[in-house]
């Protein structure tokens, strides 16, 4: 729906498909170069655990360069990039403290409340529009 609106939409998909078919990666399945690390430290101190500043260093440059965000609440397990609640919690924090447009919804469990999703999100894009326009 953003991308067909004329917006980017920043996923994590696009950039751990580029961390998988880099040549510069020499140890797959980690899939992590030495730089990693040191870029999740932007993001999460050095107590937390290695798994969410591991995911930070992806997460948290697409949080800066966000513009906007949707925020989907008690998503199914399998929805979207799996990850866990420490770093969902942690990314929510960073995407509300830069106090960018933001719409947060609960994942729609019926038909009637899909279309209310639907509904609520074009109404979000056409204000972004607008003040674009």
């Amino acid at each position: 729906m953003v991308e067909r609106r004329g917006h980017e939409p920043l996923v994590v998909q696009k950039e751990i498909r580029k961390k998988v078919t880099e040549a510069e990666i020499d140890s797959p399945p980690l899939n992590i170069t030495e730089e990693e690390p040191i870029k999740g430290l932007k993001y999460a101190a050095i107590e937390v655990p290695s798994g969410v500043r591991g995911r930070m260093a992806i997460f948290g440059p697409l949080i800066d360069e966000a513009d906007a965000a949707i925020i989907m609440d008690e998503a199914p397990f399998g929805f979207g990039c799996i990850g866990c609640a420490r770093t969902n919690e942690l990314s929510v924090y960073y995407l509300r403290q830069r106090g960018i447009p933001t719409l947060e919804l609960d994942y729609p469990n019926t038909r009637e409340e899909t279309i209310e999703v639907i509904n609520k999100i074009n109404t979000f894009l056409d204000e972004l529009e607008e003040e674009d326009g």
